[in-house]
């Protein structure tokens, strides 16, 4: 399972609770000095200093050549860990298979092998336990929609309607084409080492989405904030991580929280920040029918969090015209 595929499953509550942002550096070891990068440590071991983040294998062969050529301790960057299930937070141990590689079975599954009696789409030389593509749903999601039309009292044989349904499947797996994304395909690599370590924002990024409780759109706009430790992320890859939740049943919350992750677990910045503005059609031409009313919805990881001054500065440049 992908990690986006665990975001999308999970609800806000259950993100606040995967979250273990206490190895961020905290508000009263830092002085916000444009001198000293928050993401540096120091080559002495000091009383109450966070232990030393795991690194692979290449990690250590570079830090031994380092180390052979000077004594200067290579930095290490506090990242965001996430909460296995049986409450550890071994960071290793989040994911293992990111669901790209499809795990063959034991024996072929079928429609006859147990747990998968109600699977729709087994047949007997199936090696792997896979769903149709979204695009061979089309024709049940047609039928629906045609269905939905008689129900509504329309006749669907009549000229304006007969093409409707097809458009319509068409268009709601257009609207909902994240499920289709991953994090790593839309990265696509454009992460770069970079020694870097001032507040990079990209704010008012369109958001198109589906409100999953009465499946209208709402829109709107989002800003996105975060202090790199000596890795930056193409910028149009902010926009790209928002495409990948907006486009899907959403509420604005959730939201809000699955991309302040996904940029966190991209680049392991000292923090993120993420601000929401969204126009809820299920608010506006239904229910109390309030034209002019807008949710703003953040989520403020890391030094966000944890430093006002960090936080008031990010405000105030999504806030400026």
């Amino acid at each position: 399972m992908s990690f986006t595929r665990q975001l999308s499953e999970m609800s806000a509550s259950e993100l606040n609770d995967a979250i273990d942002d206490t190895n961020f550096p905290q508000a009263h070891i830092l002085s916000r000095g444009r001198n000293n990068s928050i993401c540096s440590t120091s080559s002495t071991s000091e009383a109450g200093a966070a232990p030393p983040v795991a690194t692979s294998p290449t990690d250590e062969v570079v830090a031994n050549v380092s180390a052979s050529a000077s004594a200067i301790t290579p930095p290490t960057r506090p990242r965001l860990i996430l909460k296995t299930t049986n409450g550890s937070s071994n960071a290793n141990s989040v994911i293992d298979n990111d669901g790209t590689q499809p795990q063959t079975p034991m024996t072929p599954r079928t429609s006859t092998t147990p747990g998968h009696e109600k699977c729709t789409f087994h047949h007997d030389l199936e090696l792997d336990h896979k769903p149709p593509t979204r695009e061979a749903l089309l024709p049940d999601m047609a039928r629906s929609y045609r269905l939905l039309l008689g129900g509504l009292g329309e006749n669907p044989d009549r000229q304006g309607l007969i093409k409707t349904p097809e458009r319509a499947a068409k268009a709601m797996l257009y609207f909902t084409k994240g499920y289709d994304q991953s994090l790593e395909d839309v990265l696509n690599g454009a992460v770069f080492d970079e020694d870097h370590d001032e507040m990079v924002v990209v704010k008012d990024i369109e958001m198109f989405s589906m409100c999953e409780h009465h499946l209208v759109p709402f829109y709107g706009k989002v800003s996105i904030g975060y202090l790199p430790c000596n890795k930056i992320l193409g910028l149009s890859k902010l926009a790209r991580i928002v495409e990948i939740f907006s486009r899907r049943l959403q509420v604005q919350e959730r939201l809000t929280k699955q991309i302040a992750v996904a940029v966190t677990q991209a680049v392991q910045p000292a923090g993120v920040a993420v601000v929401v503005e969204g126009v809820h059609m299920c608010m506006v031409m239904r229910g109390v029918q309030k034209i002019n009313s807008k949710t703003v919805t953040s989520t403020m990881l890391g030094v966000f969090r944890d430093d006002p001054k960090t936080r008031e500065e990010f405000l105030n440049l999504v806030n400026s015209k």
